[in-house]
């Protein structure tokens, strides 16, 4: 990682986390409300300055270590910056051109509230399972339940909890996961096999976690909003038709054809924006300002949707709040902090500080059990560090994979392991992408939704509790044996 021969001590490796931590928390307590507007940005500068200072005043590291790291890590995410960008404008169509709306409208129409945080987990897991993506779901079918659970009078954390426990465990089950096959394939595993082995941990996961969502939906006894002051609302500021659901049917038949992430979000909004200029004219109008529809008011009124913030009065503050969109410009801070994260996360390798952390988990391991629990707490620690649960999933694996081998574990074992960690926490860490991210789509603070993902909170627990009743891949020299005999 660099060009000094000595590993920097464990102690002084945990500095810089610890200064993050420190620094987080006194930021969520001073700005409660406008955390990612900018002071936990200066959070991650001023523990990645501390990791910076440490390497180069007492391990002599030299700066163009630290600045080749920065320059491939963040080379590495415009792909992921750019998908942030079209997220922003997919959200924002999808509202104006009344798919969402018309999804709340037949929503609020269908579902109880005492089954409304199973059903929410269910349908974002299966939409999940079948895109291959979380972000996606949540970007689409996610903000149309939001509103569902708010029209319904469900807390909207309850349901953003609820929402992003059934996307995450769709996206690691699908076999069209990016974080899915990235793990089986830097593991060495065979891709359904380690989706097939994944299910000893995920399944009893989500069946606890269904089970919690429907205690709540049982004994909560907040009062719900009157349905029919929601149903004129949307009706009074869109054009309700079931015809806006030839978007999301279009934007089904994409990801059915397996059309890359940045081409299928572009031909979804600009499908939205086409919605919107045939059935919600005056909408658009009223945005750009206009009284008259022409058609340099729809222009102008889709443009503005797509980059910037937009408001729809329905006639109920409430629903206003929900319709509001804010476009591209709305995932800057996100995007923003995402570039922070990674500096911090390139320093922390790039000095070595990483691996001494990691170095002292492997040389407590004794056991299967302990193998497992280490890679998982690993996979945690990783995302606190990393900021990006790619980054997180490429680590562990790297880290672990020459131990798993020596043992003579199966891959799906390791793979497995991370995948119960890196890549279902990533979204509960308020400064890595996935945390970010579903924060600023569904407007719900990371650590104000933490509570309610119980899936993602689960998962890492299930594994280590299923290490510990045996259910793992038996090691290769064992099964060797048992055939010789």
């Amino acid at each position: 990682m660099n060009d000094n021969t000595r590993t920097p001590n464990p102690i002084v490796s945990l500095l810089p986390l610890g200064v993050l931590i420190f620094l987080i928390v006194l930021v969520v307590r001073l700005f409660p409300d406008d955390a990612l507007s900018g002071a936990s940005q200066v959070a991650l500068m001023a523990a990645t300055t501390v990791c910076v200072a440490l390497s180069m005043v007492v391990y002599h590291i030299k700066w163009r270590v630290f600045e080749d790291m920065i320059k491939k890590t963040v080379g590495d995410a415009g792909v992921s910056i750019l998908i942030l960008l079209l997220i922003g404008m997919m959200s924002a169509t999808w509202m104006i051109s009344g798919v969402v709306p018309t999804m709340i409208y037949y929503g609020v129409q269908l579902m109880s509230p005492l089954f409304f945080l199973p059903c929410a987990c269910i349908i974002s897991a299966v939409i999940s399972v079948v895109t291959g993506t979380s972000w996606t779901t949540i970007a689409t079918i996610g903000i149309a339940l939001m509103g569902i659970g708010d029209a319904l009078g469900i807390p909207q954390p309850y349901t953003a909890g609820a929402i992003i426990s059934g996307a995450y465990f769709g996206d690691k089950m699908s076999p069209m996961s990016d974080t899915t096959v990235l793990s089986s394939s830097m593991a060495g595993a065979d891709l359904f096999s380690h989706i097939r082995y994944m299910l000893y941990t995920t399944v009893p996961s989500i069946v606890l976690s269904l089970l919690l969502y429907l205690v709540i939906g049982l004994f909560y006894n907040g009062q719900a909003v009157e349905i029919s002051q929601y149903l004129d609302g949307l009706n009074h500021g869109f054009n309700i038709s079931l015809w806006t659901m030839v978007v999301p049917v279009f934007t089904g038949f994409l990801i059915y054809r397996k059309m890359p992430s940045l081409i299928t979000l572009l031909l979804s909004s600009l499908a939205a924006c086409v919605c919107a200029a045939l059935l919600q004219p005056d909408v658009l109008a009223r945005i750009a300002g206009e009284t008259m529809v022409s058609a340099r008011s729809m222009f102008e009124g889709i443009m503005l949707t797509c980059y910037t913030k937009t408001n729809v009065d329905t006639g109920y503050a409430a629903i206003n709040s929900l319709v509001a969109t804010r476009g591209m410009a709305g995932m800057l801070n996100t995007i923003w902090l995402i570039l922070c994260a990674m500096c911090f996360g390139s320093c922390m390798v790039a000095s070595g500080m990483l691996h001494s952390i990691t170095h002292v988990l492997l040389r407590g391991i004794r056991s299967t059990v302990s193998l497992v629990c280490s890679t998982v707490a690993s996979g945690v620690l990783l995302n606190l560090v990393m900021g990006d649960q790619f980054l997180s999933i490429i680590m562990n694996v790297s880290i672990y994979r020459d131990e798993y081998a020596e043992r003579g574990y199966r891959p799906e074992l390791l793979s497995r392991s991370t995948e119960d960690s890196a890549t279902v926490t990533s979204v509960l860490v308020p400064w890595t992408a996935c945390g970010m991210t579903q924060s600023t789509v569904l407007g719900i603070p990371t650590l104000v939704y933490f509570p309610f993902c119980f899936f993602n909170i689960i998962s890492p627990i299930m594994s280590c509790l299923v290490a510990v009743l045996g259910f793992v891949p038996k090691p290769e020299r064992l099964i060797n044996e048992q055939i010789d005999r």
